[in-house]
């Protein structure tokens, strides 16, 4: 089975679409690749950078005789996007995404999808705080997952050719129902970034002097909330606008362990608190044993090298030479 793909069409090249096509290219999966955006200053960062072959702001101009697609604009806009590039599709393509969220991309861009055209959705399980074209790198998916969402109408051949190209760019594939996808997402992904964005929020609404403080003081637990709370804010109001419902069951879930916590922080409950820390501390493990991150400290960041130690004065403590 061929994982070369003739016509690669990126519509949206941020982070994510910009790692496709630098690493479809280093892995030769692709002859040709297309990029599309809305916007003229994010299509020319593109083309100076070197994506692709052919740049266009026109979405429908991107997918004509492409024989894979992949959605890479904030799923708020899919809808519009799929209705746009519907009647370009060519018969026997795949076309996919890279959204954050299953149940609402089937729901918008599913319609939209001719018959003969095979509609795989796809989740990349990667990123980074940072966002546009020339935040991407072609070693983004090693090691990461890829979730796949394929319908039941999918032949299996066009499945395990999307497979195929994602595993030969590093990653991972699990292919899973739309709806599971969303709620364990929820909860390892949505649920952190909501936590994060309000605690991140929380200080901003502090008054100057503390604010100042908190950032100058910021110990590696409020250090890295930033991190995740710096993420592309218009893709993650579209994450939690589109999958509402998963969230919204598993922050009730997270409410209530929170109200367990603070019950035994006010009653005074050390055993209480030291079981849940040791249960919590084995599942950082289990990421560590599955590759998912390093075991080195502060998230593998490299640290300055200490200043060489100052010698001590010597002292003259009186009395004559020594014996």
């Amino acid at each position: 089975m061929s994982v070369t793909f003739r016509k690669l069409a990126l519509v949206g090249i941020g982070l994510i679409g910009s790692s496709i096509a630098l690493a479809a290219r280093r892995q030769n999966l692709v002859e040709t690749i297309a990029i599309a955006t809305r916007r003229a200053e994010t299509l020319a960062e593109a083309r100076a950078l070197d994506l692709g072959d052919i740049y266009t702001l026109d979405a429908a101009e991107a997918v004509r005789g492409a024989d894979l697609v992949i959605l890479c604009a904030p799923v708020g806009a899919y809808g519009a996007l799929a209705e746009a590039i519907g009647p370009f599709l060519e018969p026997g393509a795949i076309v996919s995404d890279v959204g954050s969220v299953k149940e609402h991309v089937v729901k918008v861009v599913g319609p939209h999808v001719p018959e003969g055209v095979h509609f795989i959705p796809g989740h990349p399980i990667a990123g980074t705080e940072h966002s546009g074209p020339s935040a991407g790198f072609a070693e983004l998916f090693a090691g990461r997952w890829c979730v796949l969402t394929p319908g039941a109408d999918v032949p299996a051949a066009a499945t395990a050719r999307l497979v195929a190209f994602w595993q030969a760019m590093g990653s991972m594939v699990e292919c899973m129902d739309a709806a599971h996808h969303d709620m364990v997402l929820a909860i390892t992904s949505h649920i952190p970034h909501l936590i994060a964005y309000n605690i991140v929020g929380t200080v901003a609404d502090l008054e100057a002097d503390t604010k100042s403080e908190v950032i100058k003081f910021s110990a590696s637990g409020f250090r890295d909330f930033t991190r995740i709370a710096a993420s592309d804010p218009v893709m993650w109001r579209d994450v939690f606008l589109t999958n509402r419902d998963a969230v919204l069951e598993m922050l009730g879930r997270f409410n209530e362990d929170l109200s367990v916590l603070q019950r035994a922080v006010r009653t005074g409950d050390g055993p209480a608190l030291e079981a849940l820390f040791t249960r919590t501390r084995a599942i950082r493990r289990s990421i560590i044993s599955a590759g998912q991150e390093t075991a080195a400290p502060d998230f593998g960041r490299p640290h300055e090298a200490a200043p060489p130690a100052t010698p001590l004065p010597v002292r003259d403590h009186g009395g004559g030479d020594d014996a």
